[in-house]
């Protein structure tokens, strides 16, 4: 539900075990993602939305303004998910950035992020993640006195 809360999703919502699988899948799916190289994230990408025969549509809903959707709201949420993440790594394929996707460099954490800084050199997945390994390297420091 924490995933529901932070992204506001809509449509058909099972919440019972078989849909919590089926989510779990989709974010081992998006991990391997993350660390192909361009070409097989290609492959991967594509049959996401193969799978979901998914048609890109302008839709306005709720308190959002015009956005893309590319499956039915009745689809099940983790293929939702799945088209979601795929129509945004489609840009992210087509500008040569798959260098960007990268693994929360948190060794506690296994956090994915898309590194949209300027330098491209952002580690970790939240501001949370960096502070405690940046805390935990500076009492390491301290204590070696």
């Amino acid at each position: 539900m924490t995933l529901l809360r932070r992204h506001a999703y809509t449509g058909r919502f099972d919440q019972d075990d078989a849909e919590l699988q089926d989510v779990h899948r989709t974010r081992t799916l998006l991990r391997h993602v993350w660390t192909l190289d361009r070409d097989d994230a290609v492959e991967v990408v594509n049959k996401m939305l193969r799978d979901a025969r998914a048609l890109p549509r302008l839709v306005r809903h709720d308190a959002l303004d015009w956005h893309m959707h590319a499956t039915e709201p009745d689809s099940p949420l983790a293929e939702r998910i799945r088209v979601e993440a795929a129509l945004a790594l489609i840009d992210v394929i087509r500008m040569d950035e798959t260098d960007r996707l990268r693994i929360c460099a948190a060794d506690d954490c296994a956090g994915l992020l898309l590194d949209l800084s300027r330098n491209g050199l952002k580690r970790f997945c939240s501001v949370r993640c960096g502070n405690r390994v940046n805390m935990i390297a500076f009492r390491e420091r301290r204590a070696d006195r």
